[in-house]
């Protein structure tokens, strides 16, 4: 069996590289969270939260696995096999006599019509396959606690000497009592805690108008707890089970490897119209923050559903994947990556189809999906929302069961509109 050579570990953790600072527009987070502060929000979150690590990955199958090899044993065929029976020669010639039958027969090898037996023929020495320990899981090997420890380390070691990109979710945000101004987030790899500092996790905003960068970056942080992640080990303490890392070196390479990238053609992997599942990173009221192969974008509410939506994080939060289509890519700053993506558009319009239902001054249950100046949305059958006007009696409550009068249908807009003519009574 193939032996890995012995490593080399290192006896202090080294201190992460500081690596440039990137310039990504994240005014809609900001904005969220001066919103936050003012209603009490931001103060609760200031304390980082630590939550219960997730379970390691699968487990490898362990090196170490002993086989049981079953002994060499030879068997022999001692008894000879059947006799075979001479085939008798045609007479050809009616005046062949007795004693050329008998000098053929003799030089056949033949005694009163029968061969000499056959020679006792050796079988082939015949071992049985190893044998391994049989899992629940149907994997070939199972791996104890010591090989499942040491392949979490041999991955953290390799990530740091050459690169490799690995994946966890953030369990938890910190700061140290002794500087409180510095935050980090806290992941787990197996049983090494694994923690990011704030300025190696998320990309700086643009403008911190006039907020401390070290509690927008504590801000930004929470906002991501629970959101997967990929990081790059930049050191290895065995002894206290910690590890530092940096995100933003994994995320410049996967912008190196999809962005500037090519296939065989020699076209870009990340191109306009391109579909692409995408990590939700942050979730706010209006809209989300996703990871798409190393640029974390922002997606605006109107741009994540064909209805009306009036909060994000109704339907989305951090650690989820979904699929997005890539409306516009600008790489003219290798540093700084600009990507606009739609989440409604990587999926059929219902509209094109939803419209053939209706007609103009017919009448149709739906639902109240939502309430602003513009009027009453209500969705009706087909994932669909009709723009209504205020009824006379008053504004209907979300989710309540009104009919609709249609009005006028636009089918190059997908636009709907019609008149509520009754309320459901609650009952």
């Amino acid at each position: 069996m193939p032996t890995k050579k012995k490593t080399e570990l290192p006896e202090e953790m080294t201190t992460p590289v500081e690596a440039p600072k990137l310039q990504t527009e994240t005014d809609p987070e900001l904005t969220q969270m001066l919103s936050d502060e003012e209603s009490g929000a931001v103060a609760a979150s200031a304390s980082g939260s630590q939550t219960e690590p997730e379970s390691a990955e699968d487990p490898v199958p362990s090196e170490n696995a002993r086989e049981i090899q079953a002994p060499d044993i030879q068997f022999s065929q001692t008894e000879p096999e059947p006799a075979k029976k001479t085939r008798r020669r045609r007479k050809t010639d009616e005046t062949s006599t007795q004693s050329d039958t008998e000098a053929d027969a003799d030089k056949k090898g033949v005694t009163d019509g029968v061969e000499n037996s056959a020679k006792p023929r050796k079988k082939r020495a015949t071992t049985r396959p190893a044998a391994t320990v049989l899992s629940i899981d149907d994997r070939p090997t199972v791996e104890t606690e010591a090989d499942k420890a040491k392949n979490d380390l041999l991955d953290l070691i390799e990530s740091q000497r050459s690169g490799r990109i690995l994946t966890g979710s953030i369990q938890g945000v910190e700061r140290p009592e002794d500087n409180p101004n510095l935050s980090f987030a806290v992941l787990y790899h197996g049983e090494f805690k694994v923690i990011i500092p704030a300025t190696e996790a998320v990309d700086p905003p643009g403008d911190y108008r006039g907020r401390n960068p070290d509690d927008v970056h504590h801000y930004m942080l929470t906002k991501r707890l629970g959101a997967e992640v990929d990081y790059i080990v930049k050191g290895i303490d065995p002894k206290s089970g910690i590890a530092a890392a940096s995100r933003l070196d994994a995320m410049r390479a996967r912008r190196k490897e999809y962005y500037f990238g090519t296939d065989r053609d020699g076209n870009n992997l990340i191109y306009p119209d391109v579909c692409a599942e995408a990590r939700i990173v942050s979730v706010i009221r209006a809209g989300i923050f996703i990871d798409l192969f190393g640029v974390e974008t922002y997606i605006p509410l109107r741009e994540l559903s064909y209805q009306r939506w009036m909060d994000a994080s109704a339907h989305f939060q951090p650690g989820q994947r979904t699929l997005v289509k890539v409306l516009e890519v600008d790489r003219s700053d290798r540093s700084n990556i600009k990507v606009r993506a739609s989440v409604k558009q990587a999926g059929e319009n219902p509209y094109e189809k939803a419209l053939r239902k209706y007609s103009i001054g017919n009448r149709y249950v739906g639902t109240v999906s939502m309430v602003d100046m513009n009027g009453v949305f209500v969705a009706l059958d087909g994932g669909i929302d009709c723009l209504c006007s205020y009824p006379k009696r008053g504004r209907p409550p979300r989710g309540s069961r009104v009919t609709v009068r249609i009005l006028g249908i636009n089918h190059e807009t997908n636009r709907i509109w019609g008149a509520i003519t009754h309320i459901a009574t609650p009952r």
